[in-house]
């Protein structure tokens, strides 16, 4: 059953579902450029192109989505399916939009773990590196200048840079605290007032459906990690990533930038899955395919799986390792849209709300500075040479963020080019 949606201002008339599904089968294949990409290419297509969404409704839709834990730019694809075509219609948006990025990181990650030592494809992963760097540094300068315009987001940034620092388990309270403070200091947080021009009543929620609904997703969510545990044992690697990144799905508040730190240090340092360079490298993997940022953590799963494979063959427990990584990650955000949808219109006009979200995005800002220094010290200082920095990786960075910064470069276009300089690199040095 579909719970009622909301009412539509648009004078233009929806699309068949037949049409909006060829909009989405689409738009999985396009979606590059990050969640600021994604988004805009959604903006400029429903909006401004086809009209099927209105600008109002799509702003609802996208401070909605940026409130809640996960990928926002999956979430919005799967809000506007659901506005257009209720329930189904989410779904289909939804998962369309990550399906391309699963089957060609899943590609990707077979064809690194199996020739990623030949000479010139390291050389090109080595030149990852540097453009992992300098767009992680961009993304957290980016998002500093939109977010901390206060005294209050300052001290909560550094706050959160410093615990995160000192207490690697903290994430989520970093996140739980920063929400707390944004709510007991509301009055000090600057937001802009919630609009008020549109009087249009919202249509009666119907609670049964949405109950009916979040029984079914939660039972979709961990059946599949339930029989992983059951026939691995819980101890197996495929299902302790299985519980950890179901934990890490419900607290990723800011994207994939924010949560990164959270579990690279555990896949890397507590479960040793990967190594540090290779999450570097599946960083750089996932930012050259369409498809949320967030499918690094596909990577990360199928690396965890490969290297602990235990009694299955490492194909078979990498791809498992991949699949049941993607799904308890993208799970929880089709609970969160087909549940809580139906209240945007509510809560985007609670002001306390707005000022909650800004302080969690401060939080964010200071989890991204302390990611964004550990992966560039151990990248130019790496453990094989503490004595001297790596100076290609520092000069191919600083050019990188410039270039990023400065002249607004196309994010695959830099990769190509930094993974070329790795080669170049080198060939010259041998």
């Amino acid at each position: 059953m579909t719970p009622s949606a909301p009412s539509d201002s648009s004078p233009t008339p929806k699309p068949t579902f037949t049409e909006a599904l060829r909009f989405w089968s689409r738009l999985g294949w396009i979606s590059f450029g990050g969640p600021t990409g994604q988004i805009a290419i959604m903006h400029r297509e429903l909006v401004d192109l086809k009209k099927w969404v209105d600008e109002k409704r799509f702003l609802n839709a996208l401070n909605y989505c940026m409130m809640l834990p996960g990928p926002e730019a999956q979430q919005l694809a799967t809000y506007l399916g659901w506005y257009l075509h209720g329930v189904r219609g989410g779904i289909c948006a939804g998962l369309l939009f990550i399906l391309p990025a699963v089957f060609i990181l899943w590609g990707l990650s077979l064809i690194y773990i199996c020739y990623g030592t030949v000479p010139i494809i390291a050389a090109a992963f080595y030149g990852l590196v540097p453009s992992v760097i300098a767009i992680v540094f961009h993304a957290m300068q980016r998002l500093g200048r939109k977010t901390l315009h206060d005294p209050l987001r300052w001290v909560i940034a550094i706050s959160a840079a410093v615990l995160i620092y000192f207490y690697r388990d903290s994430y989520p309270l970093v996140v739980l605290g920063a929400g707390l403070l944004g709510w007991l200091f509301r009055k000090q947080i600057k937001i802009d007032k919630p609009s008020t021009e549109s009087k249009t009543k919202p249509n009666p929620i119907r609670i049964a459906p949405l109950i009916r609904i979040a029984t079914i997703c939660i039972a979709i969510w961990f059946a599949p990690l339930l029989a992983l545990g059951s026939w691995l044992g819980w101890n197996h690697t495929i299902a302790q990533e299985g519980i950890f990144f179901s934990k890490a799905a419900l607290v990723t508040f800011g994207g994939a930038y924010a949560v990164l730190p959270y579990v690279a240090q555990h896949a890397v340092e507590h479960y040793h899955w990967l190594s540090r360079e290779q999450m570097l490298h599946g960083f750089g993997l996932a930012e050259t395919t369409p498809g949320p940022l967030i499918m690094v953590l596909q990577f990360v799963g199928f690396m965890g799986a490969w290297t602990h494979h235990g009694q299955l063959t490492p194909i078979v427990a990498a791809t498992l390792g991949s699949f049941i990584t993607s799904w308890v990650t993208f799970a929880p955000s089709f609970l969160f849209i087909l549940v809580g949808a139906p209240f945007v219109e509510r809560l985007t006009q609670i002001v306390s709300i707005q000022s909650v979200l800004s302080a969690i995005s401060a939080a964010v800002v200071g989890v991204m500075a302390n990611f964004a220094l550990w992966f560039a010290w151990h990248a130019i200082f790496p453990a094989s040479q503490m004595e001297y920095p790596d100076f290609f990786v520092l000069i191919v960075s600083l050019g990188a963020f410039a270039a990023l910064y400065l002249w607004k470069a196309d994010v695959v276009l830099l990769i190509g080019i930094c993974a070329a300089l790795g080669v170049i690199y080198k060939m010259l040095i041998i």
